[in-house]
């Protein structure tokens, strides 16, 4: 009722804020928290300016949802909560600190069907794109923005016109992070879904290939990054034998041998083991060449 009541003056709204940050901590405080997220991101669209208002309401927004994550608790947020956070992300575009809270929340927000499609009503992904190049140094902001495009692509209702300029995005994060193996993992995953959309151009394949079995090499141990680069292999090998000769002419030694030791050290594990026999047929599809 405060909050509404002077909903137009920054320093109350800054207050309710910093009282509703002091509550997060307390479990049993989660239902009374989640009733005002509305009204947290309003503050925020109406105090847009406030750089200070920004962290803070995006601060208390993740808190709140990260909360209740943990308790396995759903969050209805409709399109002015990620309206509302996306401006913000377009308004103080430069910074750094504040753009990695915004981009951390779109990508919780993001796992669930209604708001990826709320997120391409606002047309997010251009914003995505903007970000990641600014700010590619940056592992935590790559690592969410990757984890948005997923979920984008992976939705019902795709601009594939969109995702496509996503491709030498996400490319960019996965060299610029390789040795990290979270970022490459999420990199991946959007990699995955964005050659499953046919948003790969033919002259992609070949460096998409390369790029994915470096990932490959240097993770060889993380389940989630390996059935993903297999099955994005998998996809382009639908599409064109370059993938195929490219796996067999690797520079780094054969991709045959890589995935013959892959599996080895993922026997124990079907899903990775289901992605890397789905590759393998893929492989044999292409005939002598890869035999």
């Amino acid at each position: 009722e405060f909050m509404q009541t002077f909903q137009d003056v920054e320093a109350a709204q800054a207050k309710a804020i910093q009282h509703l940050a002091s509550l997060v901590r307390d479990e049993s405080a989660l239902p009374y928290l989640l009733t005002l997220t509305e009204l947290i991101t309003c503050a925020m669209r109406t105090h847009l300016d406030s750089l200070q208002l920004q962290a803070d309401g995006c601060s208390l927004l993740l808190e709140i949802l990260s909360q209740a994550l943990e308790q396995d608790v759903v969050v209805p947020l409709d399109e002015n909560v990620i309206s509302s956070l996306v401006e913000t992300m377009r308004k103080h575009s430069e910074n750094e600190e504040l753009i990695s809270l915004a981009c951390r929340l779109l990508m919780m927000i993001a796992t669930s069907d209604i708001a990826a499609e709320n997120l391409w009503k606002v047309g997010v992904v251009p914003d995505l794109l903007s970000t990641v190049r600014k700010f590619l140094p940056n592992q935590k902001i790559c690592l969410s923005c990757c984890g948005v495009l997923w979920s984008l692509a992976v939705s019902e209702n795709t601009d594939q016109r969109l995702l496509k300029r996503a491709v030498p995005v996400t490319s960019a994060v996965l060299q610029e992070h390789l040795q990290n193996g979270t970022v490459a993992e999420s990199a991946c995953s959007a990699l995955w879904a964005l050659s499953l959309q046919g948003c790969l151009s033919e002259d992609e394949f070949e460096p998409m290939t390369v790029l994915l079995l470096d990932a490959l090499r240097e993770h060889p141990g993380r389940a989630v990054l390996v059935k993903n680069v297999c099955l994005a292999l998998a996809s382009l090998l639908r599409l064109s034998e370059i993938p195929a000769w490219r796996l067999i002419t690797d520079s780094e030694g054969s991709g045959r041998n890589l995935l013959k030791d892959t599996y080895h050290l993922h026997f124990h594990h079907p899903q990775v083991v289901e992605s890397i026999c789905l590759l393998m047929n893929e492989m044999v599809q292409h005939g002598e060449m890869v035999i």
